[in-house]
């Protein structure tokens, strides 16, 4: 008889949601990718306001990252359209996962149609089957430093000079409301990843959709969060590793976490980070995770090596 494989669920958005699907996929075929659709710039961003549709970009990367890169599916969705014409910067997976969208209506069947015709590892679920939109206090905007602004719009909050307090999430015609297919899945998880990626962007809106708030509080899984190896220029610039998770339990101070592991070069004090990860109930794994030599990018076959430690010690509690 042979082990059941570790149900893995993994929360998020752009690159950092890719090299941690990447590095699921070296512990356990049973991967599921939920994803952030508040995305409104570029290819996305034109899709969606022209047809309605979820944004399909991060929804396209997740598909990639567990088909891997080497098909030759997975290249033609990657490929960007050059040229100035009505196809310029768009990526030929945001068309077709827009037709399906279109065809289909339903976006988990959708998306499990994509993730077969690319012979992707797992599944890939939307956070919310509706387009959101993220909602930022800002400081640091006006002559006064300390004059909150709101601001709106995934690329606003992402870019902006300001320094962000506080996110939230808005439907455009009802409140945030989470994709079943991804509550059922964290609920039955054996493992439930956050991070790295843009954490007011593409981390933290997943704490801010009630059912999916829920489940991330309920579920028995092993839940882990991966710190960003440097912080992003405008989102967190000037962010110590301790002040992630600082900013992640004010956006949910009743979530527990149970491992935070983090590059051990990122991190200048270890025991100021400890300390933050005990409030959240968490143990800390230090180790180098970094992918040498872009210090800002994490190496799968690394992050993977700690992740399996840092599982098998919480599941050993």
């Amino acid at each position: 008889m042979t082990d059941t494989p570790l149900k893995a669920v993994a929360l998020g958005g752009g690159r950092g949601l890719h090299v941690t699907l990447s590095a699921l996929r070296l512990i356990t075929p049973d991967v599921t990718a939920v994803v952030t659709v508040a995305d409104d710039g570029g290819s996305s961003g034109r899709l969606r306001r022209e047809l309605g549709l979820l944004p399909p970009g991060d929804l396209r990367k997740a598909l990639i990252a567990l088909a891997g890169t080497d098909g030759p599916w997975a290249r033609v969705f990657a490929h960007r359209f050059g040229g100035t014409g009505a196809l310029a910067g768009h990526a030929v997976g945001n068309l077709v996962l827009a037709g399906l969208l279109e065809v289909l209506g339903d976006p988990v069947e959708a998306l499990a149609h994509a993730a077969g015709l690319l012979g992707a590892t797992g599944r890939v679920l939307p956070m919310s089957t509706a387009p959101l939109d993220i909602e930022a206090d800002v400081t640091g905007l006006e002559e006064d430093p300390t004059t909150v602004r709101r601001i709106r719009g995934q690329v606003a909050v992402a870019t902006t000079p300001g320094r962000v307090h506080r996110i939230r999430l808005h439907g455009h015609r009802a409140p945030p409301s989470a994709c079943p297919q991804a509550v059922e899945a964290v609920l039955g998880a054996d493992v439930v990843l956050l991070g790295p990626g843009s954490w007011f962007t593409s981390v933290l809106p997943h704490l801010l959709v009630p059912e999916l708030h829920d489940a991330l509080v309920r579920t028995t899984a092993a839940r882990v969060v991966v710190l960003n190896l440097v912080p992003q220029p405008g989102e967190t610039a000037g962010f110590s590793p301790e002040r992630h998770l600082d900013v992640l339990c004010e956006h949910a101070p009743r979530l527990r976490v149970d491992a935070v592991i983090a590059d051990a070069d990122s991190v200048a004090t270890p025991d100021r980070l400890r300390r933050a990860a005990s409030a959240l109930g968490a143990d800390t794994w230090l180790a180098a995770v970094a992918a040498a030599p872009t210090p800002d990018r994490h190496d799968p076959g690394a992050l993977a090596a700690c992740l399996r430690e840092a599982i098998a010690s919480v599941r050993g509690r």
